[in-house]
């Protein structure tokens, strides 16, 4: 069998290949999916998600031929899953009839995915090597339109055998999985190795116009179609399997197909005992991206770097074997570390989100993200900033993307009063803060992720530029009628949140928050020179963290005290959202007595940012434990759920909220019955911080085995949505058991875990080990490196860059 070069985590085999899919594409490009048979299948590359999209043909073919001339040709692909195909109408397999391998083995660790492909009925063995490159510091070299698969042939007989490989794809442009209005396209040659998919008929302003190439990289004998023979009954796969499986060598065929289709073949002979690599790419460029309603253009950052398909392929490919390097490394490294294996995966498949058309860059380069994707649209537009507050993988990878969303936050969103609206519109600059509700956590959370991003990247232009607008939105916090309009470092007021309602009077979860953002404004503050908003912000945190120890801990966790509004007209403008209480003087949806999976929300991240400790840190242990012991469950066979169901049958995880002490609202917080991934993961991540390592582990290994590649597709944890922004809060695993904390205002650089370790500031990332701290992309500045158990290292002050390394001996 087949064996790849590339580091791989995970291995997956029969029935659990079935919901494999694999996002190739770069951020905010749009992808095509490699499944886990190795078809291409959910091609959302135009502007949208489009699950179970896909194009009318699309596949790539083998073509072997031994030296006594018999003959084999396969789609390049492993068996169906015979459970879900049930017969030629309605069945989710695309080109059914094609012979294929009989045995697959799918390997990956995120961005790379092996597929190894056995039939011995084959003379050749046959792996698919398929990714994007991913290299985290560089946005750019993370963000091509363009899913490599390259198919290695290994002979291992003891004589030459001819082979060929075939990609071929109908021209779908005009149509995304929703809209079709495909016209007259066509297909040209392009250079020596290559074909270009463009449209005369599809308007050019149309979201779905746009350009796609085929190509392989160094052929020896490239053949090409630039359509294929146009005939009924079938017989245009008829045509085109019986050309190519003659000779293994393609003959142009005219087609008058609105949406013809090319091919590309290349052949060469494999040598006994040899490996033979072919490299296709695949390209794509779509610039007409609309905003959040589709009422007007705003564009894509990566058309603006081609002006086409093939420019982006030729680009490419003249950098491809530099940018594999760089990605293999990177998952090279962070393998290497000494993280559990669940850990690792949750982690790392996790980032494929960033590539999905959950997110997307305008021509400026900002960076923008809804909550999720639905099948067709993105799910819940806006950066919305109580779902953004979770993720941890664009600070401590893509610092440059943090700081983009900080930006559109604090400088767009939010306004002169200090309301920042939750969900921004677009374009930015006539419909930023159109939205005009401020969600608690959302606008809370955005201080102290503005704080660590600061932290993190030691740029003080940035907090500068910000502090104003960040001044403002924690002083919204103290006007008539809103969150604290006491001052007592206690959240009263009308408080919209992420479980999409209001609560009202004090409650654990908007309670951490406000106490984080009181720390990370504490400090800000200071640094700007503002110390006597830096005494009141620690006075209000003092009395707001005695506060709640003493009157929301209930000896097991912290309960919501639910204190209605005397009327609606005390609740100050823009704090209520229309899916909450409909009458708040007598609330429903309200959390209660609850035990809350998130109800220390702000102290994880708090953590993370190196605030410190928010809370009684006894108290706080005590209720990690109670959130376990109540509201994990293994197995739902009996567990009801009126709303939407993530987990099933024999299945573990954590529910969202239980009333172990009864006194239940007769309608509670919409989700409490819910299981949401991530919820889970920062959970697990303060569980870790707080000591309880393992029980962390548990959790997030408890939601991997969920997303086993049968039951779900392991890049894809879903909320309300497909790629869910917030389960990127698995990357605070990370973080949490290493012990990392790097302060690029001084330079100082801590792990408090000893061991083999990977690390990352946004800005650079590198490794530990037991011979120094090395640098592998990006720059770090360091003064100081401290170490468990040994005094810290002093350095030179300077700049490491990539290459460097810090020895210990």
């Amino acid at each position: 069998m087949t064996t790849s070069p590339w580091p791989l985590l995970r291995s997956y085999t029969g029935r659990r290949l079935r919901r494999i899919a694999l996002p190739l594409g770069g951020i905010g490009t749009g992808t095509v999916s490699f499944g886990g048979r190795g078809n291409l299948r959910d091609w959302e590359l135009v502007n949208r998600p489009a699950k179970g999209f896909h194009p009318g043909t699309a596949f790539f073919a083998i073509r072997t031929e031994t030296s006594d001339g018999a003959v084999t040709t396969r789609a390049a692909e492993g068996p169906l899953d015979l459970i879900d195909y049930e017969g030629a109408h309605g069945s989710p397999a695309q080109s059914h009839g094609l012979p294929r391998f009989q045995e697959a083995t799918f390997s990956t660790a995120y961005p790379l995915a092996h597929l190894a492909l056995a039939d011995p009925n084959v003379p050749v063995e046959l792996g698919v090597e398929a990714f994007t490159p991913f290299v985290p510091t560089d946005v750019e070299a993370s963000s091509w339109p363009v899913a490599v698969l390259r198919y290695s042939v290994t002979n291992p007989t003891d004589s030459p055998v001819t082979v060929s490989l075939a990609g071929s794809l109908e021209n779908f442009i005009g149509r995304d999985g929703t809209t079709d209005v495909a016209a007259s396209n066509y297909n040209e040659l392009a250079g020596e190795s290559g074909v270009l998919m463009r449209s005369r008929g599809v308007a050019p302003d149309a979201e779905q116009f746009g350009s796609i190439a085929l190509a392989v990289l160094d052929g020896q004998d490239v053949t090409r179609r630039t359509g294929w023979a146009d005939r009924s009954w079938g017989d245009s796969l008829l045509d085109f399997w019986d050309d190519f499986s003659a000779d293994g060598l393609l003959a142009e065929r005219l087609s008058e197909s609105e949406t013809p289709i090319a091919s590309v073949a290349d052949r060469r002979v494999v040598a006994a005992g040899a490996t033979e690599r072919f490299t296709f790419l695949l390209g794509w460029h779509f610039p007409n991206r609309r905003a959040w309603n589709k009422s007007e253009v705003v564009g894509n950052h990566y058309t603006t770097l081609a002006d086409d398909a093939w420019a982006a392929v030729c680009r490419f490919a003249a950098q491809l074997e530099g940018l594999e390097r760089r990605t293999v490394q990177f998952v090279e490294d962070f393998l290497s570390s000494d993280l559990p294996e669940p850990v690792k995966e949750a982690a790392l498949f996790n980032l494929s989100t960033l590539r999905t058309q959950t997110v997307f860059r305008t021509p400026d380069g900002r960076f923008f993200g809804w909550e999720g994707c639905s099948d067709r649209e993105g799910s819940c537009f806006g950066s919305c900033t109580h779902v953004w507050n979770y993720e941890q993988a664009t600070p401590f990878l893509f610092g440059e993307i943090a700081r983009s969303l900080r930006e559109v936050e604090f400088g767009h969103a939010t306004d002169d009063q200090g309301l920042m609206s939750f969900r921004v519109r677009l374009p930015l600059e006539t419909r930023a803060q159109d939205w005009r509700v401020a969600a608690a956590d959302g606008q809370l959370g955005c201080l102290v992720k503005l704080y660590r991003d600061w932290r993190l990247s030691g740029d003080d232009e940035l907090l500068r530029t910000l502090w104003p607008a960040a001044r403002r939105a924690l002083e919204f916090c103290w006007i008539p009628g809103g969150w604290d309009a006491d001052r007592d470092g206690v959240m009263e007021g009308c408080q919209h949140n992420t479980m999409d309602v209001e609560y009202y009077g004090p409650n654990p979860q908007m309670q951490s928050w406000y106490l984080a953002a009181l720390r990370a404004s504490e400090e800000m503050a200071r640094h700007v020179g503002a110390d006597e908003l830096a005494d009141e912000c620690r006075r209000l945190f003092e009395h707001g963290s005695a506060w709640t120890e003493q009157n929301l801990f209930n000896g097991e966790y912290y309960r919501h005290e639910i204190r209605p509004p005397a009327s609606a007209a005390d609740i100050a403008p823009g704090l209520r959202e229309s899916m909450g209480a409909a009458d708040p003087t007598h609330p429903e949806l309200q959390l209660g007595d609850g035990c809350l999976v998130d109800q220390l929300a702000g102290q994880h991240l708090a953590r993370i940012a190196n605030l410190g400790p928010l809370l009684d840190p006894t108290q706080v242990t005590t209720t990690l434990q109670s959130i376990l012991r109540h509201n994990r469950r293994t197995g739902f066979h009996d567990h009801f759920n009126h709303m939407r169901s993530y987990v099933l049958g024999d299945e573990t995880g954590v529910l969202m909220c239980s009333y172990p002490r009864g006194n239940r609202p007769d309608r509670p917080f919409p989700y409490f019955s819910e299981v949401m991934t991530g919820f889970e993961h920062l959970f697990a991540v303060g569980l870790i911080q707080e000591g309880l390592v393992d029980e962390g582990i548990q959790v997030i290994a408890d939601i991997r085995a969920r997303y086993d590649g049968e039951r779900r597709n392991p890049y894809d944890e879903a909320e309300c949505g497909h790629h869910y922004a917030r389960a990127m809060a698995s990357w605070g695993a990370v973080v949490a058991l290493t012990g990392f904390d790097y302060d690029g205002r001084t330079g100082a650089l801590r792990f408090t875990t000893p061991g083999t370790h990977f690390w990352s500031t946004g800005n650079a990332f590198g490794t530990l080990d037991a011979d120094g701290l090395h640098v592998r992309e990006g720059s770090l500045y360091l003064t100081s490196l401290s170490l468990p158990d040994t005094p810290p290292i002093t350095v030179t002050a300077g700049t490491l860059t990539a290459g460097a390394t810090l020895p210990f001996n």
